[in-house]
């Protein structure tokens, strides 16, 4: 897991809510706080990585009760500085691993922060992790792109998902370990920067045999937050997998 002081430590979290501005859309956040809050019902909800709290703050405000994970301060104090962030909950600490009082009906992990588990123990922890908080019949969600393989020509290993005159934006694969890193190339004052961040992507497959070795099992998978179908051609998916009742 990343550190708290490094790839999302102050630097990353004083812009990260401009960066990310797309993310923040009211038609991109509704969609996805409204089955949240169907899922949790009366219950509780935990977010694994709740960060500066884009999914925690609306969801709140639906009148779920939200508790958070996170391993960085610089971005959980962007969270509390929010008007309502000072009334959720967070833990500081690895969420493929840390655990908090109390049993959840929801517990989710959105916007590709799986893959910020570099490796796979790590992400079988964090199915393990998130059943154990949930109580029975309670769901774990993860919003996740599929990996983008087909756009790899033989001896290459770069996708381009951003070209501006000012930044260059592209991830990198390796495809025998299911590495992966996102760069960045921002051009300030004529002079270039560069920032990367590792990822270790994840086949839907892999996820549910993830959920299946944590005693949850499938129950849903979508394309996006609307619910449309989940195809070959999807860029990503939201799963949502269950914990049998007792």
């Amino acid at each position: 897991m990343l550190d708290k002081d490094g790839y999302f430590g102050e630097g990353v979290a004083a812009g990260y809510d401009a960066s990310a501005a797309d993310m923040f859309r009211p038609d991109v956040v509704d969609p996805a706080v409204d089955v949240l809050a169907g899922l949790a019902g009366d219950g509780r909800a935990l977010e694994l990585g709740i960060g500066t709290g884009r999914i925690a703050l609306p969801l709140a405000r639906r009148g779920v009760p939200v508790h958070g994970i996170d391993m960085s301060e610089a971005m959980v104090s962007r969270l509390r500085a929010k008007p309502g962030g000072d009334t959720i909950g967070v833990t500081i600490g690895d969420f493929a691993t840390t655990r908090v009082a109390g049993t959840f009906a929801v517990a989710y992990l959105v916007f590709n922060t799986i893959n910020n588990l570099t490796t796979q123990n790590a992400q079988v922890a964090c199915f393990r992790n998130a059943a154990a908080h949930l109580r029975p019949g309670g769901c774990f969600v993860i919003e996740v792109g599929v990996p983008d393989l087909r756009r790899l020509p033989p001896g290459q290993n770069a996708v381009p998902f951003h070209i501006s005159p000012t930044q260059w934006a592209f991830d990198t694969y390796d495809v025998a370990t299911q590495a992966m890193s996102s760069n960045y190339v921002t051009i300030v004052d004529g002079h270039a920067e560069h920032w990367s961040i590792p990822f270790r992507y994840v086949w839907p497959a892999e996820l549910d045999l993830m959920a299946q070795l944590a005693g949850l099992r499938l129950r849903d998978r979508w394309e996006d937050w609307s619910r449309a179908p989940f195809t070959s051609e999807s860029r990503k998916h939201v799963s949502v997998w269950e914990k049998p009742a007792a």
